[in-house]
């Protein structure tokens, strides 16, 4: 995908810090159906719980003033950018994302913030508490971080067959950005509310947005067909069928329990992935969930 170089001034970057916290929850105003939650690509590998990494749903729902973001360091964005190809390319799919979905917000009237992409090696901490890096990149909806060790595109390509193409990586960066988007719409405190009341379907609930993020990534790579170069479409499908929860589980040696889902199975991925390049309509994914 040739994304412009970014323009320093004009996404918000800083390193990581270590230490822990609790996960407070967010809310915003109302672009379409959606929801959010954190995302744990490839946790199935590293055989790590969900629920003790992030806290229990309850604890999600107390109601916490929201982290205040951390004042960056001395580095500015091009120096910390500019740390390896990988940092490099996460801030340039950056400074498209805000792109593409700043003037989706104005179209909607809904007021519209940047996040955060913020770097880490091996652990950090977030205003949703300790992050390390076998939870895989992560948006936290406290402080509106997406926050990435970039040593696990490597991780990626090497242990869950994702594949070395650049839009795999673009695709990780997509997704994160997705649940911001469905952070600032509102939906995030709808759906945590919903789970909170049902918990049967709490997965089913998180399963549906997780799919939603992925066809908020897929319409960022289809409002920018320009960018798309030959094999594009290819990586993302590689991609998003190489981090499905019944792929994943099979890999791990496990058995396939539907019931265990948090991210949809890979040909579910991959469905709502091509919606979104397809269409390039983010109410089609807002469909996808309002369907279900």
């Amino acid at each position: 995908m040739r994304l412009s170089p970014f323009n320093p001034g004009s996404i918000r970057v800083r390193r990581g810090e270590g230490g822990g916290g609790g996960f407070p929850g967010g809310g915003g105003g109302q672009l379409g159906c959606g929801a959010i939650v954190i995302a744990l690509i490839g946790v199935l590998v590293f055989g790590v719980d969900p629920s003790q990494m992030l806290g229990s749903m309850e604890g999600m729902q107390q109601e916490t003033a929201p982290a205040s973001r951390q004042a960056p360091g001395n580095e500015t964005a091009a120096e910390i950018c500019s740390d390896n190809q990988y940092a490099t390319e996460a801030c340039n799919a950056l400074a498209s994302l805000n792109q593409t979905w700043q003037p989706i917000f104005a179209q909607a009237g809904i007021a519209f913030e940047q996040p955060e992409l913020v770097f880490y090696q091996g652990g950090t901490r977030s205003g949703c508490g300790a992050a390390s890096s076998s939870m895989g990149p992560f948006y936290c909806p406290a402080d509106e971080g997406i926050y990435i060790d970039t040593s696990f595109y490597d991780q990626m390509n090497r242990e869950l067959g994702a594949g070395p193409g650049d839009f795999a990586r673009y695709y990780v960066i997509a997704h994160e950005y997705g649940h911001h988007v469905q952070q600032l719409t509102g939906i995030a405190d709808q759906i945590r509310r919903a789970q909170q009341q049902n918990p049967g379907a709490a997965n089913q609930l998180q399963v549906l947005m997780e799919l939603q993020a992925d066809c908020y990534a897929g319409v960022w790579a289809g409002k920018n067909r320009n960018a798309i170069e030959p094999g594009d479409f290819e990586e993302g499908m590689q991609a998003a069928s190489s981090i499905g929860d019944d792929t994943l589980m099979r890999r791990a040696g496990r058995a396939v329990n539907p019931e265990s889902f948090t991210h949809g199975t890979s040909e579910q991925r991959m469905q709502a992935l091509r919606l979104g390049m397809q269409t390039g309509d983010d109410t089609q994914c807002d469909r996808m969930i309002q369907q279900n």
